[in-house]
């Protein structure tokens, strides 16, 4: 991996590369056209359940572990890059960890970026994680997070696996029933963002916040 770097190579062959780890010998680039086949893109693998991936012929724990391994890498590296930052300040790499954690999740998954008084970001919680198209979400548990934490502001985030990131009308009523709670405990909602395959979504851009 020389010249170029990873962005010299396809999908494909990193996913390749990545599984010569697991499989000593033997040709891996059959397994990784398969895993691109099935799942449709890179990011969709490593949003993958173990399950879905070993049901790909010629995958197994080994090759279900390595991509654990290097996903958890990737997202650790992310993360810190954010926990303990200023928001406002790294709001690219904000939105960076964010895609890598949610925009391939085959499920719809709900988190709450509790934040303190000068938007720091001091927690990062998976409040629930839902079908392909809900999430079921409890006010009060949202509260008592951010209560817990001491929070002073919150970031709604929530993905939608179709890839489409337009807000339901379900989207804005939550969002406005949250911001309805936080409102006498003096916690602002600064943002909620959607993310997807196609981009994010911010409801502070939208003006619905």
């Amino acid at each position: 991996m020389a010249e170029g770097g990873g962005d010299a190579f396809l999908d494909y062959e990193l996913l390749e590369y990545l599984l010569t780890f697991a499989h000593r010998q033997g040709d891996t680039k059959p397994i990784a056209k398969r895993l691109i086949e099935e799942f449709g893109t890179f990011g969709g693998v490593f949003a993958a359940s173990d399950d879905e991936l070993l049901r790909v012929k010629g995958m197994g724990a080994q090759s279900v572990a390595a991509i654990r391994f290097v996903n958890a890498a990737a997202l650790r590296l992310l993360r810190g890059k954010v926990m303990g930052r200023q928001m406002l300040s790294s709001w690219s790499a904000v939105e960076d960890y964010l895609r890598a954690a949610m925009a391939h999740r085959p499920r719809e998954q709900f988190r709450v970026l509790l934040l303190d008084t000068k938007n720091v970001l001091i927690r990062d919680v998976v409040m629930t994680e839902g079908t392909v198209n809900q999430a079921a979400v409890h006010i009060r548990e949202v509260v008592k997070i951010a209560l817990d934490a001491s929070a002073s502001a919150l970031i709604l985030v929530h993905n939608h696996p179709s890839g489409d990131a337009s807000p339901s009308r379900d989207d804005i009523e939550l969002t406005k029933q949250i911001m309805a709670a936080c409102r006498p405990l003096n916690i602002l909602v600064h943002d909620h963002l959607i993310v997807a395959k196609d981009g994010n979504v911010s409801f502070k851009a939208q003006g619905l916040i």
